[in-house]
């Protein structure tokens, strides 16, 4: 984790996560679902390369 940009809206996690299963949200879930994003958008990024394109696609995320 560290100290990497969050790159999801706190505020609507902890609001699904609220609606759909009645619980609280730990504050460090943010931080870890953001290194997740990162990493299924560093093999995303790879899968568009290997494709030789420069727009990431979301079938580039099922590989």
């Amino acid at each position: 984790m560290g100290d990497q940009e969050t790159l999801v809206v706190v505020s609507k996690l902890k609001n699904y996560i609220r609606s759909t299963a009645g619980m609280n949200t730990a504050g460090n879930v943010a931080p870890a679902l953001s290194d997740l994003i990162r990493k299924m958008c560093d093999q995303a990024i790879e899968n568009a390369k290997a494709d030789r394109r420069k727009t990431v696609m979301d079938r580039d995320f099922q590989s």
